[in-house]
């Protein structure tokens, strides 16, 4: 059954992904949050902030793009929680196919989805006065740190679509993540919080992500933070997949 297990989930990937393009409002949902983020905060709040020379717009993206990522995971736990429920899961365990294989067609149309979310999301930043002089290699490793860090919430959204008792907790479990970029270097530097805030957004993970993505864009040195933000991503994706699988396993048992 493992010799099969790349084209049963490319056959179960082109599934899911047929259920998004079927459920359009959902992928507007994940990008217009975002957008109306950015939108409030260049236009509303964006005077107040000192940013130095950099646009406001170009300040925040990082941190923009993360949300989209947390919003994006949020419809994977909710699909993945509707396939429990509706038995397709028992469906798939009485066919010849490998059965981890459901797991990634979910975890792979989510990197799909949101990968086109991402790229919405940059091209409004861009009509917004959103500048980079990044090159191939600074926008490269800025894909391989989303990719990374969507591959981890997705994982963590696995766990939240087997373990959840209803719809709405499947669904609900993402506003912390949502939340978690507003308490980070995300909006405004981390200098002017709080003392006991200022601690935890500088040791939490959003912090080093941001700070790496922006300074890859900025074509400035990385330092210490992009070797943080990768033990982070790395770590959550390891822990994830760990208790997902194990879920997993509970459930098919």
């Amino acid at each position: 059954m493992t010799a099969y297990f790349f084209v049963d989930t490319a056959v179960l990937t082109g599934r899911t992904l047929r259920h998004v393009t079927r459920s359009v409002d959902t992928v507007i949902t994940t990008v217009i949050t975002p957008v109306a983020m950015m939108l409030m905060f260049v236009y509303v709040f964006g005077g107040a902030i000192d940013t130095g020379s950099v646009s406001y717009v170009t300040y925040l993206l990082p941190g923009i793009l993360l949300i989209t990522i947390a919003s994006g995971i949020s419809y994977t736990a909710y699909r993945l929680f509707t396939d429990m429920k509706s038995g397709i899961f028992e469906r798939f365990q009485s066919m010849p196919i490998a059965r981890s294989g459901v797991l990634w067609a979910h975890v792979l149309t989510s990197l799909v989805a949101n990968l086109i979310s991402l790229v919405i999301v940059v091209d409004v930043a861009l009509l917004m006065g959103f500048r980079t002089g990044a090159g191939v290699p600074q926008w490269l490793a800025v894909a391989g740190i989303l990719f990374l860090f969507t591959l981890a919430l997705t994982w963590i959204a696995v766990i939240a679509g087997l373990s959840a008792v209803s719809v709405e907790g499947a669904g609900a479990f993402a506003y912390p993540l949502i939340f978690l970029p507003f308490i980070s270097s995300a909006f405004v530097p981390t200098e002017t919080m709080a003392g006991p805030v200022r601690w935890f957004a500088e040791h939490q993970p959003v912090t080093s992500i941001v700070n790496t993505i922006r300074d890859l864009f900025a074509q400035r040195p990385v330092g210490d933070d992009i070797w943080t933000a990768l033990l982070w991503c790395v770590g959550i994706l390891v822990v994830a997949y760990g208790f997902a699988m194990a879920a997993y396993r509970r459930k098919i048992a």
